[in-house]
């Protein structure tokens, strides 16, 4: 009773905490407008200026919803892949899963010359970047699970994964070498993670990818508790284990797959959310930690995101740098953290 009452006041605060960073990444730019100003137009009255109106519905609020996207998203697929794996080291990140996304997007950016002239328009729009980046995904992953079956190691699994990741960097570096310099530039910047170039109608499919693939996960949370004891637990506790780890696979390669192409691959935010997750809630219930991750998750972005801006100035860093430079002291401090109170 008493877990759940202080799990209430968690949610409570970090639903609170997450409104309030959302306004604040619209407020923050180049140019600061007041949060009450904001505040009106998201709630559809006309504000002071015209170009504030026309900076927050054209650029800062599509900017900030596919910043919460990005990070449920990103932490969900996190949340899966190391409950699937029993492996608190697994995520998008450091399984390939990235790695197979970023070699579908240089295979259509890159290899666009390649291609017949009739299908370069289809492949370099929205559509085309989004599935080749979920099929790069989707094939990494399923390798992955194919060799982990064979595999029983879990460090095996992940030397796996970046073995993947070193051969799809290999064949991306081929490509480029082929590449013309207006190809490199496009696939630089998109490797470098950029949350602000999205049009509404991209906002709008990126919302449909992961809106289906937190759907999968949201019913895979009982499979995912059985998993917690391990494949022959969940086996006799009648679960179908390989229809489980289907949906798991297809929810994971959908919403990496679409963050990855539209974002860019981000680092970090997979891999360490699910475990700021656990720590600060202390269990490892999935029905608590399904909603704890999302909220983490969309707060850290948008975070991170505030802090990709040059204060004063119309520099953007990238984002995929921002989340590593941020995220990585949180989580050493919390595993300290933690070590200490159980010593």
């Amino acid at each position: 009773m008493r877990s759940s009452f202080k799990h209430s006041i968690l949610f409570i605060t970090l639903c609170i905490g997450l409104f309030g960073l959302f306004v604040g990444n619209i407020c923050y730019g180049s140019i600061a407008i007041p949060a009450k100003e904001v505040l009106k137009s998201l709630l559809g009255q006309t504000t002071s200026k015209d170009t504030w109106e026309y900076i927050i519905l054209n650029y800062r609020l599509p900017k900030a919803i596919t910043a919460v996207l990005v990070g449920m998203g990103l932490s969900m697929s996190g949340l899966l892949m190391q409950t699937l794996f029993r492996n608190p080291m697994a995520g998008p990140y450091v399984l390939g899963l990235s790695s197979g996304a970023s070699l579908g997007v240089a295979f259509v950016i890159l290899g666009a010359s390649f291609m017949p002239s009739f299908l370069i328009p289809l492949l370099l729009s929205n559509y085309g970047i989004v599935l080749a980046s979920t099929i790069g995904s989707s094939s990494v992953l399923l390798l992955v699970l194919l060799v982990s079956q064979r595999l029983r190691d879990t460090m095996a699994i992940l030397i796996i994964g970046l073995m993947f990741g070193s051969l799809t960097s290999a064949i991306v570096g081929t490509l480029t070498y082929f590449s013309s310099a207006e190809q490199l530039q496009k696939f630089t910047f998109w490797s470098l993670g950029n949350l602000g170039n999205l049009s509404w109608e991209s906002v709008w499919i990126l919302s449909l990818c992961v809106g289906i693939g937190l759907v999968l996960s949201a019913f895979s949370i009982k499979p995912l508790n059985a998993l917690l004891l391990g494949e022959n637990y969940a086996k006799s506790m009648g679960l179908n284990y390989s229809k489980a780890r289907l949906i798991i696979i297809f929810a994971t390669s959908i919403l990496a797959g679409s963050i990855t192409a539209f974002a860019g691959p981000i680092a970090f935010v997979g891999l360490a959310v699910p475990h700021i997750a656990k720590l600060t809630f202390q269990t490892s219930n999935h029905r608590v930690l399904f909603w704890s991750t999302l909220l983490f998750g969309a707060g850290i972005m948008l975070v991170c995101d505030i802090f990709t801006q040059v204060p004063g100035t119309e520099v953007s860093l990238p984002i995929n740098a921002v989340t590593s430079i941020l995220g990585a002291p949180v989580v050493i401090w919390l595993l300290v953290r933690k070590q200490k109170m159980m010593g």
